[in-house]
């Protein structure tokens, strides 16, 4: 039995059940969505003129999703922080999101306090820790939410949690008419992908087995862009392997000149292409003539379609795809897919050069 087909040795090596978080993807979003639904706003949240999500790692990612994703319908500009700053726009139409699994990431905790001394709108999305305590103190909304797993497993309460807010101020209406479509389409995809589906008929199994061994980048466009971002970091932290990611059409402006060098990079790079029939038909062109130029250069490469009718659905479903990939590369890799050592080690560096 190959190893990718092997519930028991998987079960073993991953010790923590990342897996179950990744089948739980879409229940996620719908919870989150319902958690939003409830959150009480004040009259001046509706009143914003901009919007900034200030979070790290699987916390931001959330609002690179949603920036990504609402571009063409949100009245108002959508900007994403990762550090200890605010940007200089920030005022009292300003809603600033403190985005925090944990509650305690140091460069969130100091967004939002400054947000605070900026007369921001604030709300803040997390399980609890420093930032509840903080937002309580200060009679700001607060969604919290009890799921226990590694910040990054719980991105469909980054992602949708988010998005109801925006849906609740009246940013986004549309969103909520293709949310139940969106979470059926992630769900159906996905099973064609669980672990329970033999290697011959799961293509999230044979897209790791494409991948291993290779360095991985991943190229997306429009709605997909930030996906392909989401790609690249769980394969990274899930898989414990290098990986980029690319956007079109802004890759074609400069990664296409550097295929050839190092040639033995070149030989040892597979690119995978996130595709949906919504992108602009010059940009859908693109994505031909640069799989032509990638396999003039010697470089693997394969496109995958996004599953679903709009576009929320199709990002839902390229998520939930690159979970279950970077998860079956964990397994190729012989590692356990939750810890993340490199983080904590360096956190640990940087408290003990603060003490």
């Amino acid at each position: 039995m190959n190893r990718l087909d092997d519930i028991n040795q998987i079960s073993r090596l991953d010790a923590d059940d990342m897996l179950s978080r990744i089948v739980d993807f879409p229940n996620q979003c719908r919870d989150a969505w319902h958690l939003a639904e409830t959150l009480e706003l004040g009259k001046a949240y509706r009143q914003v003129r901009n919007v900034v999500i200030a979070g790290m790692g699987g916390s931001a990612i959330g609002g690179d999703l949603v920036a990504g994703l609402v571009d063409e319908i949100c009245p108002v500009p959508i900007a994403v922080v990762r550090g200890y700053g605010l940007p200089a726009h920030v005022d009292s139409h300003t809603l600033v999101v403190g985005s925090s699994y944990s509650g305690n990431t140091g460069e969130t905790l100091a967004a939002v306090a400054e947000a605070w001394d900026q007369d921001a709108q604030i709300l803040v999305i997390t399980t609890g820790g420093e930032i509840a305590s903080w937002a309580e103190e200060r009679g700001l909304p607060a969604l919290t939410y009890a799921y226990r797993a590694q910040p990054r497993a719980a991105l469909g309460y980054a992602l949708c949690a988010l998005l109801g807010v925006l849906d609740r101020l009246g940013l986004v209406p549309a969103e909520r008419a293709s949310l139940d479509e969106a979470i059926e389409a992630a769900q159906q995809a996905g099973q064609n992908w669980r672990v329970e589906q033999a290697l011959a008929e799961n293509p999230a199994k044979q897209m790791a087995r494409r991948l291993h061994g290779k360095l991985a980048v991943v190229y997306g466009a429009a709605h997909l862009a930030a996906v392909a971002r989401r790609w690249k970091t769980q394969i990274n932290e899930n898989s414990k392997g290098w990986a980029f990611w690319e956007e079109f059409p802004e890759l074609n402006h400069n990664a296409v000149v550097g295929y050839d060098l190092p040639a033995s990079v070149a030989a040892q790079t597979h690119v995978v292409m996130l595709a949906s029939p919504t992108y602009h038909h010059a940009v859908r062109q693109r994505l031909e003539i640069t799989g032509m130029l990638l396999s003039e250069a010697g470089v693997s490469w394969e496109k995958t379609d996004a599953v679903g009718d709009s576009r929320l659905a199709q990002m839902l479903s390229m998520i939930h795809l690159g979970d279950y990939v970077s998860f079956y590369l964990a397994m190729l890799n012989d590692v356990d897919p939750t810890p993340v050592e490199p983080i904590a080690r360096l956190k640990e560096a940087l408290q003990a050069s603060a003490g």
